[in-house]
């Protein structure tokens, strides 16, 4: 029964959730077969209501109005993002809410990859994530991703590590705190082996060039 769920969520969980401080986002998956429109409009309202960030997971297999419902909400991102139309590409623009391309899932799925020359084309930033879930993408990789930008979503090494580190900081609201290698910023960072440039770290997708990781500027 999905309204007694959706009504559940509403009446019952976001409110104990929001008073115990267990989650910062909101999220819903806005599909045909799944959540409709109406849907999203509901949980994204009633999760801002107690101070929840919207998010959404929307485009995956249709595009069904759930990136405008985002828009209108004011969400932080977007993500999936594999079916885009002119018109969501549009709703983008002027907006604060990021686009988030999840390859890794449409290379375990085999379904088409986010169009990310479309939305860079169009003036708009992307950013780059996992989708780390059971279902879909049973993979944190992120070297993977990058890669997958590269080779499959016709990215350049610059957009892809852009949208991988500064971008991914933005969908999550850290932009001010980490993402970036700036004075004032969290000294969260790697270093890698020795390599001909930052393009041959999604060129050599099978390999892990990492050579030290630096989390509050402590080596680990």
């Amino acid at each position: 029964n999905k309204e007694a769920y959706l009504d559940l969520l509403v009446n019952e969980m976001m409110p104990k959730i929001a008073e115990e401080e267990l989650a910062e986002y909101v999220d819903i998956f806005c599909e045909k077969g799944y959540f409709t429109v109406e849907d999203t409009h509901k949980i994204l309202a009633a999760g801002k209501n107690h101070n929840l960030i919207p998010k959404i997971h929307v485009n995956q297999f249709n595009s069904i109005g759930g990136i405008q419902a985002g828009v209108e909400h004011d969400a932080l991102s977007v993500d999936h993002l594999e079916v885009m139309t002119k018109e969501d590409i549009e709703a983008l623009k002027g907006s604060r809410t990021m686009p988030v391309a999840l390859p890794s899932c449409s290379l375990f799925l085999s379904i088409p990859y986010t169009p990310a020359r479309d939305i860079i084309d169009a003036g708009l930033p992307l950013a780059l994530a996992t989708d780390y879930n059971p279902g879909s993408t049973p993979s944190g990789n992120m070297n993977l991703v990058v890669s997958l930008a590269c080779i499959k979503m016709k990215m350049n090494p610059e957009e892809a590590i852009n949208a991988a580190t500064v971008n991914a900081a933005y969908a999550m609201g850290l932009n001010e705190t980490h993402g970036s290698i700036t004075k004032g910023k969290q000294a969260n960072l790697i270093l890698t082996e020795k390599v001909p440039s930052y393009g041959f770290l999604p060129y050599s997708f099978g390999a892990n060039h990492i050579d030290a990781v630096y989390i509050n500027g402590k080596k680990i």
